[in-house]
């Protein structure tokens, strides 16, 4: 997905600077497209749309002077990350199925209005649809939650992964269920288990079998310790590797500008600015 990759890169190269912070480590490798295009979409939304996304209430809610500008128009910045290569697959959590919506809905308004260009991209559901916080299983887990407990990062160590497993919310009940409208505590740790170890819900439990949640909170940890090892250890190979990230990061930039341009040079003669 764009938007994913984009970010990726976003993060490799800030971690090149942090590396090597020389005046020559360079500047961000950047496709101007994708905000070229976001104008241009944004042009086309209502004020409304954007305020009625519920991931804009839930973050101006938490927000002490209200949201940016910036942030109410982020989902036409996914939009156009979407268009620009005119995705048609797009796999997606629960929390992003708005956004998609957003998205199909600027694809259809702009074929309408400067007939067909843009392929109506599909939303592909991945099959654990949200992960909720370790701290409030009535929230997604998010990066930028400000309690550290809420949230595994993938570069957590062994020792702060079993912590945050830990203290995670369940309830006074110790055997293991998955319920997730009665018992959304237990269910999440049930839910993650299953996704990191690639088994469906009923086998996860089979596992949990005889098992209290004190246990099975620790059991859990270790799956997700396991899942992220190898991928631990490729991200300290990368660390060592300063030439490489530059270099994926050069030739992908490269690749997405090869593709992005010509999209939105045809999108800008459709709307009349050549």
């Amino acid at each position: 997905m764009a938007i994913r990759s984009m970010r990726k890169a976003r993060g490799c190269w800030s971690f090149i600077r942090a590396l090597h912070k020389g005046p020559e480590a360079g500047q961000t490798p950047q496709v101007s497209e994708h905000t070229q295009l976001s104008w241009i979409l944004t042009c086309m939304v209502r004020l409304p749309r954007l305020q009625h996304l519920h991931q804009w209430k839930v973050k101006i809610a938490t927000q002490k002077h209200g949201g940016t500008v910036g942030l109410l128009t982020y989902p036409v910045l996914q939009a156009a990350d979407i268009l620009l290569y005119k995705s048609t697959h797009v796999p997606v959590g629960e929390d992003q199925v708005q956004h998609m919506e957003l998205v199909q809905d600027l694809a259809r308004e702009f074929n309408k209005t400067y007939g067909e260009f843009f392929p109506v991209p599909r939303s592909i559901l991945t099959s654990l649809k949200k992960v909720k916080s370790l701290r409030d299983p009535s929230a997604k887990m998010s990066k930028s939650d400000p309690d550290k407990l809420a949230t595994v990062r993938i570069t957590d160590s062994p020792e702060e992964i079993v912590q945050k497993f830990r203290k995670a919310v369940t309830d006074f009940t110790s055997e293991v269920t998955y319920e997730p409208a009665r018992r959304p505590g237990v269910s999440n740790l049930v839910a993650i288990h299953a996704a990191v170890a690639g088994l469906p819900v009923e086998e996860a439990l089979q596992h949990s079998a005889g098992v209290d949640t004190a246990r099975y909170k620790l059991l859990v940890a270790d799956a997700v310790i396991q899942r992220f090892a190898p991928i631990q250890r490729e991200i300290e190979k990368l660390k060592t590797d300063r030439g490489h990230l530059e270099k994926v990061l050069q030739v992908g930039s490269a690749k997405a500008k090869e593709l992005a341009h010509p999209v939105c040079q045809e999108v800008k003669k459709l709307v009349g600015f050549l």
